[in-house]
């Protein structure tokens, strides 16, 4: 029996389309939700992701799964983000600097997805352990490549610079002329060995 005959050839480019399909909702709830914060209208990130209201719900049944989704797609993202850095830049502290940015960004633009979830502390929780268990190995990795390369100080480690990172920008949830970029861009610089 071929694929054809089992019809799972004829499956494969519907699930990869309803994975685009869910990744778009993704996006554009996240865009939503950083332009109108997590309580926006289903309909607003319906009409960003250009489709029905109950496509989002068939994905999503409670906002609760939603916010927990585009979370979930953010950290991966930024997981991702990691290893393709250190291939494509021309320095591991590049990398590094890069990854750290898009870290900022992520924690700057989601401010109010963790506190939406907290409400739900097993939830909370949860998400945060992934989110630890994503983004600790990837920013050790950039760490381990620019202590190797002697670009940056051994002494740190990929927690405390997260944490750091992560304290920079809560600053930036209540005052928009707050530039959390500018502190990190400090942070980073005092990573560096002096050459």
């Amino acid at each position: 029996m071929n694929d054809s005959d089992d019809g799972t050839e004829r499956a494969t480019p519907r699930r990869k389309d309803a994975r685009r399909n869910k990744e778009t909702l993704l996006d554009a709830a996240a865009a939503v939700f950083v332009a109108k914060g997590v309580e926006a209208p289903v309909r607003d990130i319906a009409a960003e992701a250009g489709v029905g209201l109950g496509t989002i719900y068939r994905h999503f049944p409670t906002r609760a799964d939603l916010i927990i989704a585009v979370f979930r797609h953010q950290v991966d993202a930024c997981a991702e983000a990691g290893p393709a850095l250190l291939e494509s830049s021309e320095t591991a502290h590049a990398a590094l600097e890069q990854w750290i940015y898009l870290f900022v960004d992520f924690l700057v633009t989601k401010h109010g997805l963790a506190g939406a979830l907290q409400s739900d502390n097993s939830g909370f929780e949860t998400l945060h352990a992934y989110f630890i268990d994503r983004l600790v190995p990837v920013c050790t990795r950039l760490l381990d490549a620019a202590a190797r390369a002697d670009e940056i100080h051994t002494d740190i480690e990929a927690i405390e610079l997260m944490r750091g990172v992560g304290n920079l920008c809560i600053g930036a949830d209540n005052d928009p002329d707050y530039d959390p970029r500018r502190l990190v861009r400090l942070l980073i610089a005092g990573l560096r060995v002096p050459q």
